[in-house]
């Protein structure tokens, strides 16, 4: 009993829960003759198993996951408004779609514009938290539904009037989502260097795309700005005592919350294949959120450690519950149900036990 109760004190009950569900839900489609593993079909083609998918989601959210780390540590809480950042990285892919660029070009064209967009958004927003002190998750959450809906009527009057961008009968106005094979864009960091091994395939380039984001915000939280962010976060009363400008601190963090959001969509639209708008951003914050908590993060600590243990549990548990549900309840489509009931648990979980976001 003694060590259950170390183990979930160290671990965390919520990463002990998601886990076991998990390997429950991967035991009930093994059960049910759903493939954890890669298949080769009658024609020779791989069909991508329960694991492969899993991986392909861990890489696809792992940036916007990392997102909630700076955000945290600056004593902010999880970045509800990480949509903010979302429409700064999908206007940057669509400006250079408009463009003309293609493939890789399109990526890296895109990259340094959503940067751009992101900096300016992430300092705006950056001084409404400032403004807001004491009420910061339930004002990010509401400012990434405005920005949203905002950019959604941007999406109609861009003037640009690419076929394949625009809606067919109209000609105008940005389609809800845009294919990224026509430009060569789609799966471009999934096939560098990928590979299979014992039936699993690894998407190596988003992969080491993340691990990179990784190693660098470990890196940012050791320089002499991440540590005052972090001493910010942890005792502002102290931290200004100490010659900080926490207030400042607080700021940096949300702008390199918000340009990780803008280039982790990027690295999302890519992998999924599609770019996607309107109303599509509104959500995204919550598996992320869900994904750190899982990991062992609270809302005022953070670390990386807890961006991969969490994105990689829950993004896995989501792949392989889709198919399950499926299988389970056929002709329904309750894996949307089930990923909500999931992410906002973990999240109501973790306000719960942070006292609604205070600490304790």
């Amino acid at each position: 009993m003694i060590k259950i109760k170390e183990l979930t004190k160290h671990v965390g009950l919520p990463t002990i829960i998601i886990g076991g569900a998990w390997f429950l839900i991967m035991g009930i489609g093994i059960a049910h003759k759903l493939s954890l593993f890669d298949m080769i079909g009658e024609t020779g083609s791989y069909s991508s198993g329960m694991l492969s998918d899993g991986l392909k989601r861990f890489g696809r959210w792992g940036l916007l996951t990392l997102a909630m780390v700076p955000a945290i540590q600056s004593g902010v809480g999880p970045n509800f408004a990480l949509p903010l950042g979302i429409v700064c990285g999908l206007l940057g892919q669509v400006c250079a779609f408009a463009w003309g660029f293609t493939g890789a070009a399109w990526v890296l064209v895109s990259i340094p514009l959503a940067i751009s967009f992101a900096l300016v958004m992430g300092y705006g927003y950056g001084r409404l938290m400032n403004s807001v002190k004491g009420s910061e998750m339930t004002i990010a959450t509401y400012t990434g539904f405005s920005m949203t809906m905002l950019f959604s009527l941007l999406w109609l009057t861009l003037p640009f009037r690419d076929h394949r961008m625009t809606w067919p009968l109209k000609g105008t106005g940005l389609r809800q989502t845009i294919q990224l094979d026509q430009i060569n864009g789609a799966h471009i960091l999934d096939n560098f260097l990928a590979f299979r091994f014992l039936g699993i395939s690894f998407p190596t380039g988003t992969l080491l795309v993340f691990f990179g984001g990784c190693f660098f915000m470990w890196l940012f939280m050791r320089s002499k700005t991440g540590i005052a962010i972090s001493a910010g976060g942890s005792n502002p009363m102290f931290a200004s005592a100490a010659g900080l400008n926490v207030n400042r601190g607080r700021i940096a963090a949300n702008m390199v919350s918000t340009v990780l959001g803008a280039l982790g969509i990027i690295i999302y639209a890519q992998s999924f294949g599609y770019v996607q708008l309107y109303q599509d951003p509104l959500m995204m914050a919550f598996p992320a959120v869900a994904g750190i908590l899982i990991g062992g993060a609270s809302v005022r600590r953070a670390r990386i450690i807890h961006v991969l243990i969490g994105a990689f549990i829950f993004q896995g548990l989501m792949a392989t519950s889709l198919p399950v549900a499926n299988e389970l309840f056929a002709g329904t489509d309750l894996s949307e149900t089930l990923r909500m009931i999931i992410q906002n648990g973990i999240i109501l979980y973790a306000l719960t036990q942070a006292g609604g976001g205070k600490g304790k």
